[in-house]
């Protein structure tokens, strides 16, 4: 069995090594589909927003319009950042690692003020209004983040709140007041729409992953070692224990052992037919010389 132990010493280092790489890659493949998972995740809740800004501006608005003009007050419900904001906060509570904010660089509500990390965002598309997505990585006191980043451009439509003060519904006025917000331009990028996500969150799906894939990787991988020892136990070990024992036989002066088994026509079936040959020269020479 020694000729086994040595075998399995062999095949443990190769499956070892194989294990290893396969890790290895697995590993760097698992963790760049996760990160893409988030964002292809990030772009659909991205066109969820945008379609419910569409929506609200086209179809909300004009229907309460009058109700506002009627009763002199004003519904945040008519502005399509607050409706998009409002959508994702449901969304949150089935994706609570995801955070959305429609960053703007002069918005009427202070809240939507980009911070100087956003304000560098916004830039991006200010800089180049044909780029139409921008993702990238940031530091937080958590640890390091994703996001996700498409502009914001201001239409005609924006233009009733957002071009003077003395354009803007009074009831808003009375709300926000006149020293934010206005000076909107058509067609200029005014703000971007920006999903984060902590980079914990992809680590943390490759990870789940790569702990699977190495469970069964493992599992396979020794179920496959199992069926090669038995394998090796029929085809090699089997056939050469018999020829040692049979040559140790003869060594000792015993001819009259039985044949070995010649079975298919691979190098172990050539060498035990060699030898059964050998055995019966030498039978036969042993024979001739007691003669």
């Amino acid at each position: 069995m020694r000729l086994l132990i040595k075998l399995n010493v062999i095949f443990l280092l190769a499956f070892s090594l194989g294990l290893a790489a396969t890790g290895y890659a697995a590993w760097r493949f698992l963790h760049a589909n996760a990160r893409d998972q988030v964002q292809q995740q990030s772009r659909l809740m991205m066109e969820a927003t945008s379609s419910t800004r569409a929506y609200t501006s086209k179809q909300i608005r004009p229907l309460l319009e009058a109700v506002q003009q009627a009763e002199n007050t004003f519904l945040p419900q008519t502005v399509p950042a607050y409706s998009a904001t409002q959508v994702f906060g449901y969304l949150r509570q089935r994706y609570p690692d995801y955070t959305y904010k429609e960053a703007t660089l002069n918005p009427t509500n202070l809240a939507d003020r980009a911070v100087d990390w956003e304000a560098d965002v916004v830039n991006v598309f200010r800089n180049d209004p044909s780029k139409l997505e921008f993702t990238g990585e940031r530091d937080t006191p958590t640890g390091r983040s994703l996001y996700l980043a498409k502009p914001i451009q201001a239409v005609e439509s924006c233009l009733v709140c957002h071009s003077v003060p003395e354009a803007a519904p009074p009831a808003m006025l009375k709300i926000y007041g006149t020293s934010n917000g206005f000076g909107w331009k058509v067609n200029e990028i005014v703000g971007a729409q920006i999903i984060s996500v902590p980079e914990s969150v992809p680590i943390a799906t490759a990870e789940e992953a790569f702990r699977r894939l190495m469970f069964w990787l493992t599992g396979i991988s020794l179920a496959s070692l199992v069926l090669l020892n038995v394998a090796l136990v029929f085809a090699v070990v089997r056939p050469v224990s018999r020829m040692s024992e049979a040559a140790d036989e003869i060594s000792k002066g015993n001819l009259d052992i039985p044949e070995l088994p010649v079975q298919g026509r691979d190098e172990i079936a050539v060498l035990a037919d060699a030898f059964n040959r050998m055995h019966r020269s030498l039978a036969k020479a042993m024979k001739m010389l007691g003669d």
